[in-house]
């Protein structure tokens, strides 16, 4: 939630901050740009320290580095402190965003790992669709310095507890060696990507910073993975690579958080400039999809603890793909009913996934891997937004009249999860743990 908090409540304090400290338009969208860098290149590798060292420590010192880098902020005198702190905020926000996974999962068993997860994605919604209002009023009242301010209480109470409440230890995997080589190929990789992706609505997919980007990843990509395959202890282990189940439950994500934020993009300028909405209204048509990810999260960890994760993360990405069809029908006369329940439909499709997803990515993780599956899946949520905006916003470099082939292209990519849905296993979340106890079981049970 003070993630989430964080990153929508900013885009409120931004205009805002920009006239205060004199900055530019380059200059704020690093604010946002160079956190995003951070986050995303330092996940997993966040969550193979976690496994090493300890979740709670990691969360300890996440929270902490990131309630001093807030009020950093507010304390700042001009726009290059800001920049540097949000990039220290994204370092941060990257260590202790896959320890909450990880001790989630040795706090729970893999078949009930349903009902927390469902709490967690409906108060992570429940933060996102409240920052923007809660920005507005700081903002309006006390400036943009406080909405940097209300992260600094949050974080001390977070470490306090982090201190005084006891964790699960986490079972220790056969090696926790951290190569330091295959860390920093993975960050770049990640980091490039991230930043090519974010540059993609100024330069557009033909770019000479795009394309130069894109070889760029593919090029690191290409040394990753052969650094990976020589080590004896690579970044992401063989054991994490060689679940099926955790491969697919990152890739659905990736996927649909791409569909998902992508036509929230698409959708506000079509609800402004076609339809002549102002800010307020918008985000009354766009209340169902936080509503129904909020009330819908607790209905999908029911539904995946009865149907099982295959036939639940499909019924979730085909909610989506309705949705995403329905917006793209949508025309200059388009009423309220039919756009909030086109985003009530993908709110309830999205949180679906996001629950079954999470579920199988956390449940299904080896012994003493919980952080590094953690971090791979917060990698696959930081990126598929980043992505899906660069896809509506490159589909044209004047959105508006695209607004209908851009949410098809999208729609597309949310058919394309499909697939990966398909792969997840089709009974009840059996952990490894699980799985091993039944095997021994099994081998000690006589003829």
């Amino acid at each position: 939630m003070l993630v989430a908090l964080d990153g929508t409540i900013l885009l409120v304090a931004q205009p805002s901050l920009q006239r205060d400290l004199g900055a530019s338009v380059a200059q704020i969208q690093w604010t946002s740009t160079g956190y995003l860098v951070a986050v995303a290149a330092l996940l997993v590798v966040a969550g193979r320290l976690g496994d090493r060292y300890g979740h709670t420590r990691l969360l300890f010192i996440g929270v902490l580095g990131f309630g001093a880098a807030s009020a950093g902020i507010a304390l700042a005198p001009d726009i290059r402190p800001v920049i540097v702190l949000r990039v220290a905020q994204g370092v941060c926000g990257a260590l202790l965003q896959p320890a909450t996974l990880a001790l989630l999962r040795l706090a729970y068993p893999a078949e009930r790992l349903g009902r927390p997860i469902a709490l967690r994605t409906s108060a992570i919604a429940v933060a996102a669709g409240t920052g923007p209002v809660l920005g507005g009023v700081l903002v309006a009242h006390l400036g943009w310095r406080a909405v940097f301010w209300v992260n600094a209480p949050i974080a001390l109470l977070l470490a306090a507890l982090a201190l005084a409440l006891r964790q699960p230890v986490p079972g220790r995997a056969a090696s926790q060696r951290l190569g330091l080589s295959g860390a920093a190929l993975l960050a770049a990789v990640l980091a490039v990507l991230v930043h090519t992706l974010a540059g993609v609505p100024r330069h557009g997919w033909d770019g000479a910073p795009t394309l130069f980007g894109l070889v760029a990843v593919a090029g690191l990509t290409a040394v990753l993975v052969a650094h990976e395959r020589r080590v004896a202890h690579p970044i992401v282990p063989h054991a994490v690579v060689r679940s099926v189940p955790v491969t697919a439950s990152m890739t659905l994500l990736l996927l649909t958080s791409a569909s998902l934020f992508g036509a929230l993009f698409a959708a506000t300028f079509h609800l402004q400039d076609v339809l002549g909405l102002d800010a307020f209204a918008t985000g009354l048509r766009v209340l169902p999809l936080t509503a129904l990810m909020v009330l819908g999260s607790p209905v999908a960890g029911r539904a995946l603890r009865r149907y099982g994760p295959r036939r639940t993360a499909l019924c979730g990405t085909a909610l989506v793909v309705v949705g995403l069809v329905g917006l793209s029908l949508l025309g200059p006369a388009g009423t309220w009913t039919a756009t909030g329940a086109d985003f009530a439909l993908l709110g309830a499709g999205f949180a679906t996934v996001m629950v079954t997803a999470t579920g199988t990515v956390v449940g299904d993780a080896p012994p003493g891997y919980a952080g590094v599956v953690g971090g791979l899946k917060q990698t696959a949520v930081n990126i598929g937004p980043t992505l899906g905006i660069a896809v509506a916003a490159g589909t044209s470099r004047t959105p508006v009249p695209a607004f209908g082939s851009t949410l098809l292209i999208l729609a597309a990519i949310a058919v394309l999860a499909l697939l990966p849905a398909s792969l997840l296993p089709s009974g009840r979340p059996v952990g490894p743990t699980e799985r091993g106890s039944t095997d021994r079981a099994d081998a000690l049970r006589p003829n």
